[in-house]
């Protein structure tokens, strides 16, 4: 039976993933969707209970979900994929509806490169990219328009790094790295030394290294280390204009959201989660499986796993002004209360 490209057939995707399947296993998918934007031919997902009303609404031709959740749901009407953990599932399965971006092999004409960089085999070079000296591109690896690869570089079989990505010198990227448009790895970290009454810049002299299976969102910064190399372990996934200071070292399975940053010699441990906007300042250790909250501010090393905190949730700006007024009371009142404690007792 011929099908249209990236058509799978909903037994074919239970049998792939360890799905179980409930209805017509030759439901044909085209597509993924959300419940609410779904349409005939899509998957579906339902991964928080929150949507579950949309459930008798969607026009999804199959939705995935959890165990608990099938009580009650129409079987006969939507063709259910019970899985463990929905949204995992459907994370695997919406890969195959990816847009191919492998590129095609081969080097454009427009490419510098120089002459003692070791290209291997089935690599895609786009325009405009410059390779310097030392360096090397090995097999399956995709190079955008406008890349530079500085001297001494290593871009990891099978890596792909999205449009204008820099990597600045002595940066090594494992296999299966995805770099997005506009990252740079391997500047100058922010080294400075004050003699008397100027600046004098400590020179940069270690590099960058990349795990496997990393991500590194657009305009995300990644500083060489100062004499030691900037570190991320496997499978540690950066979003969008996130800030690492040179010598920093994070752990594998890491996960930290955009506009993070991390300042120098931190080493943040495996396992953990950094929300949006926050800021770790240097030298301090992150012990493993900690979650760190959006907009906090880390100005110690948390030794135990757990979720951590800081800064004040929004209020009404006069509340906000009543308050930050008095912000300045707080020791003050802290002593009185203090010192009322230890006072004599009158029992």
């Amino acid at each position: 039976m011929n099908r249209p490209a990236h058509a799978h057939r909903l037994g074919d995707l239970a049998e792939r993933f360890g799905l179980k399947l409930l209805g017509d296993r030759d439901t044909t998918i085209r597509g993924v969707a959300t419940l609410a934007g779904a349409g005939t031919g899509d998957l579906g997902f339902l991964a928080n209970s929150r949507y579950r009303a949309q459930l008798a609404t969607t026009q999804a031709s199959a939705v995935i979900v959890a165990s608990a959740d099938v009580a009650g749901i129409e079987t006969g009407r939507t063709v259910l994929l019970v899985a463990e953990q929905p949204y995992v599932s459907f994370a695997r399965i919406a890969a195959l509806f990816a847009d191919d971006a492998a590129g095609s092999p081969g080097i454009h004409p427009s490419a510098v490169i120089c002459a003692d960089a070791d290209i291997a085999e089935g690599v895609s070079i786009g325009p405009f990219c410059v390779i310097e000296s030392g360096s090397r591109v090995e097999a399956g690896a995709v190079l955008g328009p406008h890349c530079t690869i500085g001297a001494d570089c290593v871009v990891g079989a099978q890596s792909r790094l999205g449009a204008n990505v820099t990597l600045v010198r002595r940066v090594r990227l494992g296999q299966r790295v995805l770099i997005h448009s506009g990252a740079v790895l391997g500047a100058d970290g922010f080294g400075l030394a004050f003699d008397r009454d100027h600046w004098i810049k400590v020179p940069q002299l270690g590099g960058v290294r990349i795990g496997d299976d990393c991500e590194i969102g657009a305009n995300t910064t990644i500083d060489r280390g100062a004499l030691e190399d900037t570190v991320l372990e496997e499978d540690v996934r950066l979003d969008n204009q996130i800030q690492i200071a040179h010598n920093v070292v994070i752990g594998a399975h890491t996960a930290i959201a955009g506009c993070a940053a991390i300042a120098g010699s931190t080493r943040v441990g495996r396992y953990c989660l950094i929300g949006g906007a926050a800021g770790i300042i240097g030298h301090l250790t992150i012990a493993d499986r900690v979650t760190i909250t959006a907009m906090s501010l880390v100005t110690h090393s948390i030794r135990a796993a757990g979720e951590y905190s800081s800064g004040t949730p929004i209020q009404e700006s006069r509340l906000w002004r009543r308050n930050a007024a008095r912000f300045k009371h707080l020791d003050k009142l802290a002593r009185q209360l203090a010192d009322k404690d230890n006072g004599p007792s009158h029992e």
